[in-house]
């Protein structure tokens, strides 16, 4: 796939409506959207920051397959409080396990990037930003369960959302916790050639 300019296409390997918002808010707008479909279970004794930047390479690789001449543009969001990654909440339970372990503590939002180009050249990333939660009374929680902005949620939570109100403090790339780090994918598609 070309596009009409006649440079290479560029992929956006995730069906995440927040990575193409925030691709958008720095004007680029990617050539077609492919998710990687991948198995994104952590292998034994991974660390979070190994598994952020494995599973953004394995998307990217998967996908560039079958795209072949395109840029493409994989992540992965991580959440980890100490050695322990947190699980993408699906169900309400989940969702509140996460959120109690949260709880006044800080943790890290690893972002993992991988940018494959179309001669094959690789550019990967791994970003970190610190974020500190207040302590949550059991109330708080409760009704942040209930507006469901956790489902399917890295750590159970959207800092985008009503999640805000609980951050403490930021310390690092507001935009990789929401899902893409923009800084540094702006410098990876500078630095494999892609133009917007």
């Amino acid at each position: 796939m070309i596009e009409t300019a006649g440079r290479p296409a560029l992929v956006l390997a995730s069906a995440s409506p927040r990575r193409v918002d925030l691709l958008h808010q720095i004007g680029i707008a990617p050539g077609r959207i492919d998710p990687a479909d991948i198995d994104e279970t952590p292998l034994r004794d991974e660390l979070p920051q190994v598994l952020a930047g494995r599973l953004a390479e394995q998307k990217a690789r998967a996908v560039a397959e079958r795209h072949p001449g395109c840029f493409v543009l994989a992540a992965d969001t991580v959440v980890a409080c100490g050695r322990r990654t947190l699980p993408k909440a699906e169900d309400e339970s989940t969702a509140r396990k996460c959120l109690a372990l949260l709880s006044g503590r800080r943790h890290r939002v690893l972002g993992g990037l991988c940018l494959i180009g179309p001669d094959g050249r690789t550019g990967r990333r791994l970003v970190t930003t610190s974020v500190t939660f207040k302590r949550l009374l059991p109330a708080e929680i409760e009704s942040y369960l209930a507006s469901g902005e956790w489902h399917g949620k890295a750590g159970g939570y959207a800092i985008q959302g009503r999640a805000a109100r609980f951050v403490r403090a930021l310390s690092g790339s507001y935009s990789n916790v929401v899902g893409l780090p923009l800084f540094e994918t702006g410098s990876l598609l500078d630095g494999l050639g892609w133009r917007d």
